[in-house]
């Protein structure tokens, strides 16, 4: 299965503009019915803790978005939007949806980042998600959760296979990004495909470095600095067999963190 990472440079607190890039993008990428689009975390925004101008109700202007691009592409789309839960107040989520336009998965970001002040602002998810698409077992997570080990192996514990990552991780600790993201495919035995933004914003700039790791770590394909889209081929042969002839998730025996 194909699955195509979209590296933006956000519009800073403009979702029409934003939205606009995302079309234009794709256009040029040759995208094939029946695989995965994923864009990075707050895409329509950037990273902005201005919820007078990010919020949107569930199914708001950035869902409808995410549907008319699966329906337009014949793709899952997963992207990042901040919504209103039921009690009104803003979460930083992953959204993931199908062509028919119904939800696949709605994740909400366990661990909003406190360096930055997200913390004060965005209410943390409390569970795990996974989807199935395209015959492969899909978790989201969002950026900062990338340093949690634990919310990933508890994914893997629940038949994931993929993780996808949108984020907005910035340039400087792009190191820790490459990293992470090897060390959860590895610890795992499971792709990890992280998309990042690139270009910048008020308090950040971003290397973009959006990149799918195969389940033995190493990074198949690989977005550099630009903007652009990156694709790669996910194959359920290779997660199932890497599991099943080296059983290092069976053999495990600390369980606390499930």
């Amino acid at each position: 299965m194909n699955v195509y990472a979209v590296q933006l440079d956000c519009v800073w607190e403009d979702k029409a503009a934003s939205f606009a890039r995302v079309r234009g993008l794709l256009a040029g990428a040759g995208v094939e019915t029946g695989g995965l689009i994923v864009l990075p975390e707050m895409f329509g925004t950037g990273f902005s803790l201005a919820t007078d101008r990010t919020v949107e109700a569930e199914g708001g202007a950035t869902t409808d978005f995410l549907k008319s691009l699966a329906a337009e592409h014949g793709c899952a789309v997963v992207g990042g939007v901040v919504e209103a839960g039921t009690d009104g107040r803003p979460r930083n989520r992953a959204l993931a949806v199908a062509p028919g336009r119904e939800i696949l998965a709605r994740y909400t970001k366990i661990h909003p980042f406190s360096g930055a002040g997200e913390a004060a602002v965005h209410v943390a998810g409390t569970e795990v998600v996974t989807f199935l698409w395209g015959g492969l077992c899909f978790a989201p997570f969002v950026c900062y959760d990338l340093r949690f080990p634990e919310v990933f192996r508890a994914a893997a514990g629940r038949g994931a296979e993929v993780f996808l990552v949108p984020a907005l991780w910035p340039a400087r600790r792009q190191h820790h990004w490459l990293t992470l993201l090897q060390a959860r495919a590895i610890e795992n035995q499971a792709y990890a495909v992280g998309v990042n933004r690139c270009g910048a914003e008020p308090e950040f700039s971003y290397s973009g470095r959006s990149v799918v790791v195969d389940p033995h770590g190493i990074i198949i394909a690989d977005a550099g600095e630009p903007e652009r889209v990156v694709r790669a081929v996910l194959e359920p042969d290779v997660v199932r067999g890497w599991r099943r002839d080296f059983p290092a998730l069976r053999d495990r025996h600390w369980r606390e963190a499930d």
